[in-house]
C-alpha cells in the first residue's frame, strides 16, 4: 500500500502544472459549492429574522368561553335558544392560572424568554385627537423578550413603569408627540389613564409604528380591569424550526393550546423549501463538474502512463494494485482541491457580517453555513468515483501491448 502511494504522488508531481490545473479546477468547484451554501442558507436566515424574528415562536391564548344557555324542552321543538351574557362589561378571554404555568414552560429545554402579556383595544387622545390604538402589556424587564423594541428605540427609553407609555414614530408623528408629554389612553372596556411618553421607537413596519402602544403590565390590568390572569403567553426559542416539537411539549405538560408560528405559515414555508431545492441543485452542479474534470484529466493520465502501467503489470502488479493506484490519485486530486477550495471559500466570507448583523441591502452570507466539512467529503468522495473508471481501464491495459507503444 506504501508503494502505491508513493506511485500515485509520483504521478501526480510529474506533470506539476496539469495537477496545479486540476487542483485550482476542484478547488473552484468547492469554492462555489461553500458559496452557494453560505448565500443560500444566509439568504433563509435574513428572511426568517425579518419575518418570525421579531414575533413569537409559539403563542398561547386565552380561549373565551361560550356564554351560558338556557333551553327549555318548548325552546327545542320551536328552534328558540336563549343566550344569557353579562350586560355591562366586555367579556374578555384570561388565563387566570398563568402565573402557575409561567415557571413551567420556562424550563422547558429550547425556550429563550417567556412574555406574559394583557392585550386589547383602545383610543388614544390628545386633546381634540384621537387615534385607535393596539394595547399590549408587559412584564417590566421583559420589554425586549420577543420583540426587539430596545433596538428599535429611536428616543427615550424602553422601560415600561406605572404611568409609561411607548409608542410608534408614525404614530407620535400623526398626533404631534414628543417624549415627556402627557396623554389618554381609553381602553375598550371604558377605562381611562393618564400616561407619560417615555419612549418612541421605529421598527419599519407602518402598521405597528402607527397603531401600537405598549404599556406596563399593571397599566394594562387597570385599562382592563383584570386584577390577575394575562390574555396571551408569547414564547421565544433558541431555535424557531423547533417551534412544532417544543409546542407539543409545552401543551402536554401545561394542557393549553400552545400554537407554534408556523400554523398559517405555509406559504413562507413553500418559498424557503423552493429555495432550499434550487440550492441543491446549483451545488449539485458544481460537484458534477468536480466529477467530470477529475474523470477526464485521470482518463488523459492513463493514455499516457500506458506504457509504465505495462512495466508494472510484467513486473507481477496486479489489476487490484493499479486500480489502486489510481483510485489514491484521485483521491489526492479530491483531497487537496477540496481543502484549498473550502480554505479559499473560509477567507472569502471572512469579511461580510454575521447573521445577527444582517441589513438591508445586503448580500446576506453567512459564514456558518459554509458546509466545509461536507464540501470536502462530497468532494472526497466524488474524485473517488470519478478515478474508478480510469483505474478499471488502466488495469485491462495488456502488457505486452502497452510495453510495445
Amino acid at each position: 500500500m506504501l508503494y502505491a502511494l508513493k506511485i500515485a504522488g509520483r504521478y501526480l508531481t510529474a506533470s506539476k502544472a496539469q495537477t496545479a490545473l486540476l487542483i485550482v479546477g476542484v478547488a473552484v468547484g468547492v469554492f462555489i459549492f461553500i458559496f452557494m451554501s453560505a448565500l443560500i442558507g444566509g439568504l433563509a436566515e435574513f428572511i426568517l429574522s425579518r419575518t418570525v424574528g421579531d414575533i413569537s415562536h409559539i403563542t398561547i391564548e386565552a380561549e373565551i368561553d361560550d356564554p351560558a344557555v338556557l333551553i327549555s324542552p318548548n325552546d327545542l321543538d320551536g328552534g328558540h335558544v336563549l343566550f344569557v351574557t353579562e350586560r355591562g362589561r366586555d367579556r374578555t378571554a384570561t388565563l387566570s392560572d398563568a402565573a402557575t404555568w409561567l415557571p413551567l414552560i420556562e424550563a422547558v429545554p429550547g425556550v429563550r424568554a417567556v412574555s406574559p402579556q394583557i392585550t386589547g383595544a383602545g383610543f388614544l387622545t390628545r386633546g381634540a385627537q384621537v387615534s385607535q390604538v393596539s394595547v399590549t402589556g408587559l412584564e417590566p424587564g421583559k420589554e425586549s423578550a420577543i420583540l426587539d423594541l430596545e433596538g428599535y428605540m429611536v428616543a427615550g427609553t424602553v422601560r415600561l413603569g406605572s404611568g409609561l407609555i411607548v409608542l410608534g414614530n408614525r404614530l407620535t408623528d400623526d398626533l404631534a408627540l414628543s417624549l415627556g408629554q402627557t396623554l389618554r389612553l381609553q381602553s375598550s372596556n371604558g377605562v381611562t389613564a393618564t400616561l407619560t411618553l417615555s419612549g418612541i421607537f421605529d421598527t419599519g413596519n407602518g402598521g405597528m409604528d402607527g397603531a401600537r402602544a405598549f404599556v406596563s403590565l399593571s397599566t394594562a390590568r387597570t385599562l382592563f380591569a383584570m386584577p390577575q390572569g394575562v390574555t396571551q403567553i408569547e414564547i421565544k426559542l433558541d431555535d424557531l424550526n423547533a417551534a412544532d416539537t417544543t409546542a407539543l411539549r409545552i401543551s402536554g405538560l401545561t394542557g393549553l393550546d400552545a400554537v407554534p408560528w408556523t400554523d398559517g405559515a405555509e406559504q413562507l414555508m413553500e418559498a424557503l423549501n423552493a429555495q432550499a431545492q434550487t440550492g441543491y441543485f446549483l451545488k449539485t452542479f458544481a460537484l458534477i463538474t468536480i466529477v467530470i474534470g477529475v474523470a477526464s484529466a485521470l482518463l488523459l493520465s492513463t493514455y499516457r502512463r500506458r506504457p509504465e502501467i505495462g512495466i508494472m503489470r510484467a513486473m507481477g502488479a496486479s489489476r487490484g494494485f493499479v486500480v489502486f493506484v489510481f483510485v489514491t490519485q484521485g483521491a489526492m486530486i479530491g483531497l487537496m482541491g477540496g481543502v484549498t477550495g473550502a480554505a479559499l471559500g473560509y477567507l472569502a466570507l471572512l469579511p461580510f457580517p454575521s447573521r445577527d448583523a444582517f441589513q438591508a441591502g445586503t448580500l446576506p452570507l453567512d459564514i456558518t453555513q459554509g458546509s466545509y466539512g461536507l464540501a470536502i467529503a462530497l468532494t472526497l468522495i466524488g474524485a473517488i468515483l470519478a478515478s474508478i473508471l480510469p483505474a478499471r481501464s488502466a488495469a485491462r491495459v495488456d502488457p505486452v501491448t502497452a510495453i510495445g507503444q
